[in-house]
């Protein structure tokens, strides 16, 4: 399976920024997918979670209200997609898409420890 991000880059504090994650090699029918982001001297951190089907989308504090996760998913290909608004300096980061195949009630998704797959990561930088 292969995770293949897009769309980092630098933007003024109030701008936006979409990212993409493109997965392929598997068929998901189950899965939660997931952003985390990694600022420097800091832990990896959940930004949203999201479940296939019906199931709710569990989005940080930090970036409620502004970021919204998106999915595409055909026969064998999964894209997702994160779009931010308002973005802040704070939201500097390594982001990262992760997939897991299966579903993930919200006391698990939030932990990096139970996502199977990872894309490699796409720098944003918020910055006047």
């Amino acid at each position: 399976v292969q995770l293949v991000e897009s769309g980092g880059g630098l933007v003024q504090p109030g701008g936006s920024l979409r990212l993409s994650c493109a997965a392929s090699g598997r068929t998901f029918s189950s899965y939660t997918v997931g952003w985390f982001r990694q600022a420097p001297g800091k832990e990896r951190e959940i930004v949203v979670g999201a479940r296939s089907g019906s199931g709710s989308t569990y989005y940080s504090e930090s970036v409620k209200g502004r970021f919204t996760i998106s999915r595409d998913k055909t026969t064998n290909d999964l894209q997702m997609y994160l779009q931010m608004n308002s973005l802040k300096p704070e939201d500097t980061a390594v982001y990262y898409c992760a997939v897991a195949s299966k579903y993930l009630i919200t006391s698990v998704l939030t932990s990096e420890n139970a996502y199977d797959y990872w894309g490699q990561g796409t720098q944003v930088t918020v910055s006047s």
